[in-house]
């Protein structure tokens, strides 16, 4: 063995008690059906089949091959670009280019938008590598695969009573098999407290049998080396000399042979473990983004791994998984095919076959995706989470602004994930340098931006395209997540030290940006729409957002009270926005100009971003903008990109159209085959339950999931509203965990479409309101008190 007896058993004694602890954690008031993901066969395909792990730094995709095991593994930080790429590099900024910023203004007065168009193509564009070589994101940067590890285990005969499985509610992936008489079981975690991801393979065989080991990776500038029991790769990415390195330690009971050839045989084995913890040079710091002592970071983690040992390590995993995980659950009534493999299950509920609790599965899904893509002191998951096996991945695998992580974040707070929403946080927080930097050079304004495309080496600037890579409208939308945040949680030190400061810079550059139109509000110049249309004066989702922007910020401000003629500010230019429109054939207008076209069926509904995420547009206050806005949806139809049907579910629910939404989810669980781009109706699902866009993005999970909460609870008016837009499909369910604003926690049941039991708890004094169909009551809370109402809102 590897790691010394003696070593090993001072760890076990230190521990053992710490073990105990930890089971019996977990075990107390846990449900004795987990919820799970399995199949009778290996995994073909990464995007389609392999199951994904991670613990927010790390992330992995398990593919259960029976002749030979394939784990393909992430590092958050690993990407291409930055200075490292291209010594120009200086995240896209133009100094001086705000200059031409009155001429286009002064174009799209007169009217003349495909001149106004090409300035601002041509001037206020980031900068980027004109060179692409061998990558379309050459000199902006791609998220990376890390590498791949092979495990090619001794057999003979028939495999037999094959299952391959992903454990959502315990956060642990497994493998078993018979082969020749032998029984073969393989467990696979990531530990997020020790940094690690851990795999066991275990036989019964009496003389065990041999495993033969090799890792591999696309870059090329790499050493590979045994020493002391581990497998160390390192390296430089050759695109911008990122140092790398990853650590597999090996431990078995049988005999391990030399490391020849790239490849680590172990003898006569019954119990191969291996835990692997990898890291770069990365931090996230403006400017340099560089100076982690990445090799240090790495041997101090296997020294801590090591002292543990596999039983602790996935005890702590568990017990630190479920406390995230169990605190909501989430159950529909009805028949209950989990006696079925997964892919099955799909094949018959895309047929139209009833599985309501395959859709419940699903939202959990989203959930464990979300924990295991985004944890404190992680950076936030990017566009596929932390998982890719592409050098030159779609979209870059990036962080777009101008829908996608935002909406990766939407079940954040209110499925009691707020712990998971704190890396989107401080990630946004370490935007502020260099987004100021693009504010002043493309726009001469305070505060600060981000536009549709960015890379971990702060590139806020506007994309190298127009329409699509023009959004400053970017940090004024992450200012939505940092503002709820705070609601949710009602943490007054994060606000005043950490939110507040965000939003108000956020503010500050809508406040210079804006200009008058000619009959005198305030009007977003230039702006596109997202991804859809030509140049305006008034793109509405510019407006909204600016609306949003400054409503929450006086909030915030209110909150602290603090920066009360910074508020005045706010207030008086919130009241000269321009005013949302109801257009010719009653649409809410996505422009200025009534230009809707009623037959577009494009995937963005940008201008919809009043009624979902924001809540200008609602049904309490603003009735007649909710009917145009159902007027735009119609329009635009069902179908749509993975993520585009996951906001539609959500505006949806905001309708109160219960049933729509619950179509939307149906559309959205439809399985596909697709992997090539579709940018019009190829949303859908594959066997794994990743979203399609296609190809495979996070996002589209995520708004399903967080879609499904807003069918059963709202809380965005003021109100809490329960059961808002529950589905005749659904007539019978409950809930537990869900999170209201104000820090609430609430537990619905229902039967035949009604409310049969709500549960309130909050960990503070304070007054709601709570709203069943029409009826609004006002009720005390009492911290640390539990309220419990029947069906008609009354006590008991």
């Amino acid at each position: 063995m590897i790691f010394s007896n003696l070593k090993r058993t001072t760890c076990t004694f230190l521990l053992t008690i710490f073990v105990i602890f930890l089971n019996a954690v977990f075990s107390f008031g846990q449900e004795s059906k987990d919820q799970k993901l399995w199949y009778k066969q290996p995994a073909n395909s990464w995007m389609k089949e392999a199951l994904p792990i991670g613990n927010g730094y790390l992330g992995a995709m398990l593919f259960g091959g029976v002749e030979e095991e394939h784990i393909q593994f992430n590092e958050e930080t690993l990407w291409t670009g930055g200075k490292g790429e291209w010594n120009e590099y200086n995240g896209g900024n133009k100094e001086g280019a705000h200059k031409h910023l009155l001429e286009v203004r002064r174009l799209l007065d007169l009217g003349k938008y495909e001149e106004a168009h090409q300035l601002a193509n041509r001037e206020l564009t980031g900068v980027i590598k004109a060179d692409k070589g061998n990558s379309e994101w050459e000199g902006y940067g791609a998220y990376q695969p890390f590498g791949d590890l092979y495990v090619r285990p001794e057999s003979s005969g028939t495999v037999s009573n094959y299952r391959r499985e992903l454990n959502i509610d315990k956060g642990v992936a497994s493998v078993e098999y018979m082969n020749d008489g032998v029984h073969h079981k393989r467990e696979y975690f990531a530990n997020y407290p020790s940094r690690t991801l851990v795999f066991r393979f275990h036989n019964d065989k009496p003389e065990g049998i041999d495993y033969v080991l090799r890792q591999t990776t696309e870059h090329k500038n790499v050493d590979m080396a045994f020493k002391g029991g581990q497998l160390i790769m390192s390296g430089y990415l050759e695109n911008n000399g990122m140092g790398f390195e990853s650590r597999l330690v090996v431990e078995s009971d049988g005999k391990i042979l030399p490391f020849i050839d790239g490849k680590l045989t172990v003898k006569a084995a019954n119990t191969l473990t291996l835990y692997l913890t990898a890291s770069t040079d990365y931090i996230n710091e403006y400017p340099h983004y560089s100076g982690r002592k990445y090799k240090e970071l790495n041997k101090k983690t296997i020294e801590i791994v090591l002292c543990k040992g596999y039983d602790v390590l996935l005890s702590e995993h568990i017990t630190d998984y479920s406390n995230l995980f169990s605190r909501v659950n989430f159950t529909l009534d009805g028949a209950d095919k989990d006696n079925l493999p997964t892919d099955e299950r799909l094949r018959l509920y895309a047929n139209g076959e009833e599985d309501h609790t395959l859709e419940s599965l699903y939202f959990q899904y989203g959930r464990y995706l979300l924990i295991s893509s985004s944890r404190p002191g992680t950076m936030p998951a990017n566009l596929q989470g932390k998982w890719n096996n592409m050098g030159n991945p779609p979209w870059a695998s990036d962080y777009h602004a101008n829908i996608n992580i935002q909406m990766i974040y939407w079940p954040a707070e209110v499925t009691n994930l707020s712990e998971c929403h704190e890396p989107l946080i401080e990630y946004i927080d370490r935007l502020r340098p260099p987004g100021r930097k693009s504010a002043k050079d493309f726009f001469n304004a305070d505060g600060w931006i981000v536009n549709t495309m960015n890379n971990p080496f702060g590139y806020t600037a506007p994309g190298w395209g127009f329409p699509w890579g023009f959004f400053p409208g970017g940090a004024a939308w992450y200012g939505r997540h940092v503002w709820e945040h705070y609601e949710f949680s009602g943490d007054r030190k994060y606000l005043k030290v950490k939110g507040y400061p965000i939003m108000k810079e956020a503010a500050q550059f809508w406040l210079d940006y804006l200009t008058k139109d000619k009959d005198g509000f305030l009007v977003s110049s230039p702006s596109y729409s997202p991804e859809h249309g030509g140049i305006s004066t008034g793109a509405y989702m510019d407006i909204e957002i600016a609306w949003d922007i400054f409503t929450n910020s006086i909030k915030a401000c209110e909150e602290l009270g603090v920066d009360n003629r910074f508020k005045e500010k706010l207030a008086a230019a919130k009241s000269k926005l321009l005013p949302l429109k109801i257009g010719k054939w009653g649409q809410l207008q996505e422009w200025k100009e009534d230009v809707d076209d009623p037959t577009n069926k494009h995937r963005h509904v940008s201008h919809l971003y009043a009624l979902y995420p924001g809540t200008q547009v609602n049904t309490v206050r603003t009735p007649d903008l909710v009917d145009a806005a159902r007027v735009s949806l119609n329009a635009r139809g069902d179908d749509g990109t993975g993520w585009s049907i996951g906001w539609k579910i959500n505006f949806w629910a905001r309708l109160l159209d219960g049933d729509r939404s619950y179509k939307l989810l149906n559309r959205a669980m439809q399985l596909t085959q697709v992997d090539g781009v579709n940018m019009v109706d190829g949303g859908g699902v594959y066997n794994n339950l990743f979203s399609t866009h296609p190809p495979f993005q996070l996002d589209g999970n995520m708004g399903a999931t967080a879609g499904m909460a807003e069918m059963l609870l709202q809380s965005h008016s003021g109100e809490i509203h329960i059961l808002p837009a529950v589905p005749k499909a659904w007539p019978t369910g409950k809930i537990s965990g869900l999170k209201a604003r104000g820090g609430i926690e609430v537990d619905i049941e229902w039967s035949h479409g009604k409310l049969n039991k709500l549960v309130l708890k909050s960990d503070h004094n304070q007054t709601v309101k709570i709203r069943y169909h029409k009826e609004v009551i006002r009720f005390d809370l009492n911290a640390g008190k539990v309220l419990n109402l029947d069906g008609s809102l009354g006590k008991y």
